[in-house]
Order: structure tokens, then C-alpha cells, then sequence
């Protein structure tokens, strides 16, 4: 089976969940209702469990279940920056060097809309860990909440982005690698069942999103947008490399010297990841090489 290309959910059962995701992340009050919303959101949950085990499946193959000594795990964690699903893809030199600025508007669009805000699946991953696990995940998150600083939350400077560009995310626009993208990490990061892969998840995303995120500033840079509008890329093609580095030394090394039996599900996380990752990219060269192609012509 071509992992790359195996069935997903639907189009609109991932649209389904991640209007339920925006609701379920979203400060409420009590409701009369709340018998129905507990109904619709086991369906939901249901649903998200389907999606993450299918998931597990699909990189099953890829797992050492042997490789549970603390140091080959990470010298094995620390080789997925270059032989993991998805590194290198064709897309980001592609972006770096012909994109057009509608062409690079729509990539951002996508991302933007396929974003599940780091700061709080950290936040959600950290509950209950050990200390100095935790401990990590508190300085990753106060590196995501700028240090205090509002102006240098990453967030916002995202946010910011998609001010100046005039972007419109949208769930319902949005292609469906995307939202599969999306609901895979928060349902890993909101699930207890899935700690672990949410750990992996996590560090993967820090391991390998610098040299992409390097690529998407040289294209907007390329492309005369002003420095507001890339400092987000910029920021996390230098920080991401140290946060990888903490990740790896502070979370989960030590976790899996002390619990080697965790090591295949963050080996899980790690891979379901960047699996979800390649499937979105492939998506994206396939869209931008038709639809701009149709609006040439």
C-alpha cells in the first residue's frame, strides 16, 4: 500500500471535525443544550479516534519496536530531519525561487488555515507529565508567548501575516490534507490515550520545520513582501532549531530512559506527523500546478 496516498477520511467529515475542533478549543458558557452537545461531541470523538488510529496504521510499518535504548532513539528521532516523510520536498525550493505572489498567497492561505496554534497543543500535552518534561514544555510555551512580550507572541506574528497579505482562511475552503493535518494534532494533543504520539508530534514538528520555514521567507523575501509579513518564518527557521534540540534533551530522552515502553508511540506521533505533512505538500503541488494553469488559460 502507497502510504502517501492511502484513503483518508472524507472531505467533509474532516470539515465536520474541525468546525467541532474550533468550537471545542473555543471559551463557551453553560448551555441548556448540553445533553445534545455531549451527543454530537462523542460522535465527533468517535470520529477523531477512527481518523488517529487509521493513522497509527498507516505508519505501523515504519516502527522499531526494538529501538527502546535511549540514545539510538534519538540518534533514530534526530535522522527523521532527513529520511522522514516529507523532507526535501520539491515544493519549498520551489517556493523559494519561482512562486508567484498569488501562488505564495495561496500556500500561506492553506497553512494559515491548517494551523492548530502550537502555544496551545503544548500547553494541552503538558498536563500531568514529569517535572522536567514539563518543565520544557513551560519555556517552549513562554518562547511562544513572545517572553512576555505581546508583540513577539508567535501567534500574533502570524496573525500579522495574514493582516498585511489579506488571507482568508477558512475551514470550508480549505483542501482536506489540511484539516486532516489539524485535527491529527489536536486530537493527539486534547486525547490522553495519545500523550505520547502527541509528544513525538510535537518535537518532529520543532526537528524539521526550520529548513521549510527558511525556504518560505527566501520566497516572500524574493517576492519584495515586506519583513512584517515573513518575520513568523524567520523567527522559527532560527528558534526551532534550539527548540528541537531542548525537545530532544529535556522531554524525550528522558522519558524514554525511564519508561522505554513509551518510545514506540512517540516513535508513532513523530511519524504520523510528518506523514500528514508530505500528504499536504503532495496536495499542494498538485493544486498549484492545475489551478493556476486553468487561470493562465
Amino acid at each position: 500500500m502507497n502510504i502517501h496516498a492511502a484513503p483518508m477520511a472524507t472531505l467533509q467529515q474532516h470539515i465536520k471535525l474541525a468546525h467541532f475542533n474550533s468550537h471545542r478549543l473555543s471559551p463557551a458558557v453553560p448551555s441548556p443544550r448540553w445533553r445534545d452537545d455531549l451527543e454530537s461531541e462523542l460522535e465527533c470523538k468517535l470520529l477523531e479516534g477512527q481518523l488517529l488510529e487509521q493513522l497509527r496504521k498507516d505508519v505501523a510499518p515504519q516502527i522499531n519496536h526494538h529501538l527502546c535504548n535511549a540514545d539510538d532513539f534519538i540518534d533514530w528521532f534526530e535522522s527523521l530531519q532527513t529520511n522522514g516523510f516529507g523532507q526535501y520536498h520539491p515544493l519549498f525550493d520551489w517556493l523559494a525561487t519561482t512562486a508567484t505572489y498569488e501562488q505564495m498567497r495561496w500556500f500561506l492561505t492553506q497553512e494559515v488555515a491548517g494551523e492548530a496554534g502550537f502555544d496551545d497543543l503544548v500547553a494541552y500535552t503538558q498536563v500531568k507529565l514529569p517535572v522536567r518534561a514539563k518543565l520544557e514544555c513551560a519555556r517552549n510555551y513562554w518562547d511562544e508567548m513572545g517572553r512576555g512580550k505581546k508583540g513577539a507572541m508567535h501567534g500574533l506574528l502570524l496573525e500579522r501575516m495574514t493582516q498585511f497579505l489579506n488571507l482568508k482562511p477558512d475551514i470550508d475552503s480549505a483542501v482536506g490534507e489540511v484539516l486532516a493535518l489539524n485535527n491529527t494534532m489536536v486530537g493527539l494533543a486534547l486525547t490522553r490515550r495519545y500523550a505520547y504520539q502527541s509528544i513525538g508530534a510535537l518535537g518532529v514538528i520543532e526537528l524539521t520545520a526550520p529548513s521549510r520555514a527558511e525556504r518560505v521567507a527566501t520566497g516572500m523575501r524574493r517576492l519584495g513582501l515586506r519583513p512584517q509579513t515573513y518575520a513568523y518564518f524567520d523567527l522559527h527557521a532560527a528558534l526551532d532549531v534550539l527548540h528541537a534540540r531542548a525537545w530532544l534533551a529535556e522531554i524525550i530522552k528522558p522519558m524514554v530512559e525511564d519508561n522505554p515502553a513509551c518510545a514506540p508511540f512517540i516513535a508513532e506521533g513523530a511519524l504520523m506527523r510528518l506523514l500528514c505533512g508530505q500528504r499536504c505538500f503532495d496536495r499542494y503541488t498538485q493544486e498549484l500546478s492545475t489551478l493556476f494553469a486553468t487561470e493562465a488559460h
